[in-house]
């Protein structure tokens, strides 16, 4: 895999577009003036992230004796959870505790930009090449960069978006995270099958 491809991989996986009602939604509380900075230090720790999975998430796995099917599993569970709450948020907001609270790490850096796939996506560049680690490292930086820029943006869009297409655009996101969660779950099965059934 070329370094653009690779590039063009995880910025879709990251889904800045399909992200931009869940930052509306979260950061729907937080004083306008905070907005931007809150964005800018959730996207560094993402990124920060994903350099850690990037170097020693091979190593971190074969410390803990976890197959990436059972990340793949793990993550599919947490985002179906995630995207029920957005369906049906329940009373204290989306992610519980005090909805008017800033955001920290939870739910912008992880698992919004830096979630299970892209982690699972730059583990297994690491792992297909180990020898490319730099073209990786580039992938991930121009990927993240135009997410960033992408996201920055729905400070903007904030601004005309009213409540109900807010609204219903975060129920739309929360099935979208129920479908793709359901996904993941099932590929992680199924990979997990087959690799029991060699053994």
């Amino acid at each position: 895999m070329s370094t653009l491809s690779a590039g063009v991989l995880l910025f879709l996986i990251m889904d800045p577009m399909g992200n931009i009602p869940l930052f509306l939604s979260v950061l729907k509380s937080v004083p306008a003036d905070r907005r931007m900075f809150v964005i800018v230090r959730e996207m560094l720790i993402a990124l920060v992230t994903l350099f850690a999975f990037l170097f020693g998430g091979q190593y971190l796995l074969q410390l803990m004796h976890l197959k990436q099917e059972s990340v793949s599993i793990a993550g599919g569970i947490i985002l179906f959870i995630i995207g029920l709450r957005m369906i049906f948020p329940p009373q204290h907001g989306i992610f519980g505790g005090d909805e008017a609270a800033e955001p920290f790490i939870v739910p912008l850096a992880i698992p919004a930009v830096a979630g299970p796939s892209t982690i699972a996506a730059v583990m297994l560049l690491a792992n297909s090449d180990p020898g490319r680690t730099v073209d990786w490292s580039l992938a991930l930086i121009v990927a993240w960069l135009l997410t960033a820029l992408i996201l920055l943006s729905s400070t903007f869009l904030f601004r005309i978006l009213g409540a109900r297409v807010l609204t219903a655009m975060e129920r739309l996101m929360g099935m979208l995270l129920v479908a793709l969660s359901v996904q993941m779950f099932l590929d992680g099965l199924v990979a997990y099958v087959k690799l029991a059934g060699v053994h």
